[in-house]
């Protein structure tokens, strides 16, 4: 990582304001954060039509880079990755879009760049009805696509829900978060938070002492959308943030599905208007979303190969090998602690197990102490 490039880039940031497009048109323009510090006299010289405001503020840097040095100090000390566009780890879906953030920062485990991703989003004040729909859509996507990596806002209702179901059938999952990462809101979901650190990871745009202000979470919208393949909206009443995010996937380009409610139902009005005008194609189940995301076909061979593998495999398994296999099954690439607290076996036996697993072909070792199930 290129500290320096880094720097410039959260420095950037904060320098335009938040004003996403023109800011990464000027990243883009020039090639780099850096080269536009370089550039910041001569601005609109090299890129034409900049704004008037932003050359003001490009003219000092001072404040900006203190307070960049300051989060980055921050980050490491707190296990936060800082990512830019430039990073092969930044989410490549979003960095597609016109508005994405020149910086992010990330704290967790999962790739957010995983073949298959979905947004799972709704209003604050769900139902059991869609509470149910997102227990059987987790579930019943699992059975037919292993890894799929689950995106949402960890607000009240669809939002927390759709985190704690991905979490209980074994899916990693992601929270964007419309603050900082020193803090989380809504506190009582601290515990769901922490879970996702190992399962999954918690994302934002926005520097450590930054507050879930109104306007933040509009803006982190945006990422919830742009960094997914598909949004699905599970329940909406006529106006509200799940509404907004689909809008803002139909206006990149990506895939909307929205579950169907009952007339009248307030919590369904906004989803089944989306269905109505064609914002958003109808699903009723895991079996609809992979068909419409065109899953299917992958999900099938996916499900071929493991089966392969575990008549071919699995029978030279002792016990124990069988349970590190059935939970890297479940849950892949996980660290050696966390193995270890999930099967009980101690350290040094499991350590021998791995290896003898490696050996045949089960397990590959990755970085960090991480175990990946071959399939």
């Amino acid at each position: 990582m290129d500290t320096q490039e880094t720097l410039f880039a959260m420095a950037l940031t904060r320098i335009s304001n938040f004003n996403f497009a023109t800011a990464l048109a000027l990243y883009r323009e020039l090639g780099s954060a850096r080269a536009v510090y370089e550039h910041r006299a001569d601005i609109r010289d090299v890129v034409e039509g900049c704004p008037a405001r932003l050359v003001g503020a490009l003219a000092d840097w001072h404040e900006p880079l203190r307070r960049a040095e300051a989060e980055m100090e921050f980050a490491a000390t707190h296990g936060i990755s800082v990512l830019t566009p430039a990073d092969p780890r930044y989410p490549r879906r979003l960095a597609e879009c016109a508005d994405a953030p020149i910086t992010l920062y990330y704290r967790g485990s999962a790739d957010l760049n995983q073949p298959r991703v979905v947004s799972v989003v709704g209003t604050r004040h769900s139902t059991p009805y869609g509470h149910d729909l997102v227990q059987k859509l987790m579930a019943g996507l699992r059975e037919l696509c292993p890894r799929v990596l689950v995106v949402s806002g960890l607000a009240y209702g669809i939002d927390i829900c759709a985190h704690r179901q991905a979490l209980a059938c074994g899916y990693e999952t992601v929270a964007v978060l419309a603050h900082g990462l020193d803090r989380i809101y809504p506190p009582r979901h601290r515990d769901t938070a922490l879970a996702m650190l190992t399962q999954g990871g918690l994302l934002t745009e926005f520097m450590s002492g930054t507050n879930a202000d109104k306007a933040n979470f509009v803006r982190r919208n945006r990422i919830v959308a742009g960094m997914a393949d598909a949004t699905v909206l599970v329940e909406s009443a006529a106006k509200g943030g799940g509404l907004i995010t689909a809008g803002i996937a139909r206006s990149y380009n990506r895939d909307v599905l929205a579950f169907p409610g009952a007339v009248g139902a307030p919590c369904s009005e906004g989803c089944n208007r989306l269905i109505r005008d064609n914002g958003a194609a109808l699903i009723t189940s895991a079996d609809d979303l992979v068909d419409a995301l065109r899953w299917r076909d992958e999900a099938q061979a996916g499900r071929a190969r493991r089966e392969g593998i575990e008549r071919q495999l699995f029978p030279e398994l002792s016990a124990e090998e069988r349970m590190v296999a059935d939970l890297l099954g479940k849950t892949n690439d996980l660290q050696l602690n966390i193995i270890t607290v999930k099967t009980g076996l101690p350290v040094a036996r499991l350590t021998a197990l791995l290896f003898q697993m490696e050996m045949k072909g089960v397990v590959r070792p990755l970085a960090g102490g991480t175990y990946h199930l071959v399939n």
